[in-house]
């Protein structure tokens, strides 16, 4: 057998099975663009081998087969732990999910069938590496193969005029949008990751798009003198100059300017000032999803997510592990890779920012975490948020609570309340940590060991109690936040707002649904989640049914507290104003009031019971 039929089928199996097991999509045009575009890697790494004599070509190839195995299954890793691909522009937040090798490990070994799967060509190719023929180059072949890359490369625009229409076209995937896991579909994981390092070096400027929708600017037409005249509605809206913008001879900025102007800001509501001068106290919790919440095992945590207000249909998408779920939630925004590098290395300071709005009221901004204070680079990204007051493990609060795997959440809540209870008006930022995985009982994680004779009865799997368990610290912590409140006077006039970071991603779908009170898919459902918003003087809850997301959580307590921002530089909206409701995935499908998009089917299924209103058909 020729080399080249070795390295060809290295190749097109890793891509086909990296496709099918863990992007859970074949599909016949993409398969035909990879395998294009592989043929260039192909054409380069045959080069490779055979300019050299046979033996050491045997085991460049090996080398190399090596190499690309590991890449891929590194990439299936990273996916199932992350639900995104990996991104050479954020090795650093990369490294910083990654360093808990207990868990990459966990996923490993879960993974180690896939894994094994991906090994075939490589082990095949040690088992008959002698009967592999090495065919010797000459310079005359050796001109061939590199002026068949050359031509390879100047097709690569033809094959992009084949495929032009549509968001997720080959051409504007290629050159102009930037969406990874759309890049590995279409292209290939070879591909899509020189495409991605090339980006990363020279810089990428997505192409923006508006689309102005005439049926979403406010009507500002006269009415008629036997008409009723409507009730009036003012808008979470600044007066702000956008001329420089949209008189700019950037097209990305003139576009910018073009959308703010015309985009529906949110409406004020019946709600706006709610909870005016009220403090509060927002927590992102380490894994917690909707399944943690039971009314015997976590009772405070059931309380507050039954009363107060009650968001029904609330989502917390995985965007990279728990700093793509802070940002979420602290920003309104959605974190692209390149935009949480950016954050990451406190560029720009967000002025709209959790912490940096509620200080411009008055309020004494501080936060708290209970694991290493530069993790994920919060020293710094603290900052953006407007949190200049920010203690962890390294900076203060190793003083006051003991640094042990995993540290207690309860402890960080006792030692803590005590430097902004006495403040005339604060906001105040936990991160917890006790509610991370691994999930298992004395294999690293004190947290569900602690808890395990109250779970250990229960008719789940190991995993499945283990992560019950690690939730009990959470509501715990609730448990004793509320009673330090009641003893420093000031629980009536201060909300509690909770969020999860991101669902506990090391369960599998079953694990899941064996505790979830209705099947989910592994793609939408399994992001649904709660989000926790309550005050003690709330008599009866307030149930919410729209949909609703991590990037709604900031602009809805903005509205909710008083606070004058503009909605239209917020991409989250506020969940309680008449706007649509609207949740999106990492892989850009998204679920609506109306129904779902699949983005990998490229399908829209509505909800059972529901009408898409004619005035919003065609947005669906």
């Amino acid at each position: 057998m020729k080399i080249i039929y070795g390295i060809t089928f290295l190749v097109i199996y890793l891509e086909i099975i990296f496709k099918a097991i863990v992007l859970k999509k074949i599909d016949l045009t993409d398969t035909l663009y990879t395998i294009f575009f592989s043929m260039q890697a192909i054409v380069i790494i045959n080069l490779i081998c055979t300019i050299f004599k046979e033996k050491i070509s045997k085991i460049i190839y090996i080398v190399i087969s090596l190499i690309l195995t590991i890449y891929y299954g590194f990439q299936t890793v990273f996916f199932r732990l992350f639900s995104i691909p990996f991104s050479f522009s954020t090795i650093g937040l990369a490294k910083g999910a990654l360093g808990f090798t207990d868990i990459a490990l966990s996923i490993i070994f879960d993974n180690i069938g896939i894994i094994l799967i991906l090994f075939v060509p490589f082990i095949l190719g040690l088992i008959f590496i002698r009967k592999i023929k090495v065919e010797e180059y000459n310079k005359k072949k050796i001109i061939i193969s590199i002026l068949l890359s050359a031509v390879l490369v100047m097709l690569t625009p033809c094959m992009m005029y084949f495929d032009r229409s549509g968001s997720y076209s080959a051409y504007n995937l290629y050159f102009e949008i930037d969406a990874q896991e759309k890049n590995i579909e279409k292209f290939g994981l070879l591909e899509a990751t020189l495409i991605d390092i090339n980006r990363t070096i020279f810089g990428f400027e997505e192409k923006i798009i508006v689309e102005i929708d005439n049926n979403n600017v406010q009507n500002t037409n006269t009415i008629e003198e036997n008409e009723e005249k409507p009730k009036e509605i003012t808008y979470n809206k600044l007066d702000l100059n956008l001329d420089e913008l949209q008189n700019s001879n950037d097209d990305n900025l003139k576009n910018i300017g073009d959308y703010i102007q015309n985009i529906q800001p949110t409406n004020k509501n019946e709600y706006t000032g709610y909870f005016k001068d009220k403090n509060l106290i927002f927590i992102l919790a380490e894994g917690f999803n909707s399944i943690a919440i039971n009314k015997e095992l976590t009772p405070t945590l059931y309380k507050l997510s039954n009363s107060g207000f009650v968001f029904n249909n609330f989502y917390s998408p995985v965007f990279l592990s728990t700093t793509g779920g802070e940002f979420q939630a602290t920003t309104g925004l959605i974190p692209t890779q390149t935009i949480l590098n950016l954050w990451k290395s406190e560029m720009p300071t967000i002025k709209y920012a959790l912490g940096n709005s509620f200080s411009k009221y008055g309020y004494k901004p501080n936060a708290y975490h209970d694991w290493t204070y530069n993790y994920y680079s919060r020293e710094k990204t603290m900052k953006t948020l407007g949190f200049n007051s920010y203690m962890g493990i390294g900076n203060g609060l190793e003083k006051l609570i003991d640094r042990e795997w995993l540290p207690r959440d309860v402890d960080m809540i006792n030692e803590t309340t005590k430097f902004y209870t006495n403040e005339d008006k604060f906001v105040t930022y936990y991160i917890t940590v006790s509610g991370h995985a691994p999930y298992n009982f004395g294999g690293g994680n004190s947290t569900a060991t602690r808890y395990k004779n109250l779970v250990e009865d229960l008719p789940y799997d190991t995993s499945v109690k283990a992560y019950l368990a690690s939730q009990i610290e959470l509501d715990r912590a609730l448990e004793a936040l509320i009673e330090k409140l009641k003893e420093a006077g000031r629980l009536e006039d201060t909300v509690i707002a909770l969020v999860g970071d991101h669902y506990p991603y090391t369960l599998d779908i079953n694990q899941i649904n064996s505790i979830s009170d209705y099947e989910r898919d592994d793609i939408i459902e399994v992001n649904r989640s709660n989000f926790i918003l309550w005050n003690s003087e709330i008599s009866k809850p307030i149930y919410i049914d729209k949909v609703g997301s991590q990037i709604d959580v900031l602009p809805t307590l903005l509205n909710l507290f008083g606070i004058e921002y503009d909605s239209r530089l917020i991409v989250g909206k506020d969940i309680l104003s008449d706007n649509e409701g609207l949740a999106i995935f990492s892989n850009r499908s998204w679920v609506s009031d109306y129904g779902t998009y699949f983005s990998k089917e490229n399908e829209f299924v509505v909800k059972e019971g529901k009408i898409i209103p004619e005035r919003i058909c065609r947005k669906y």
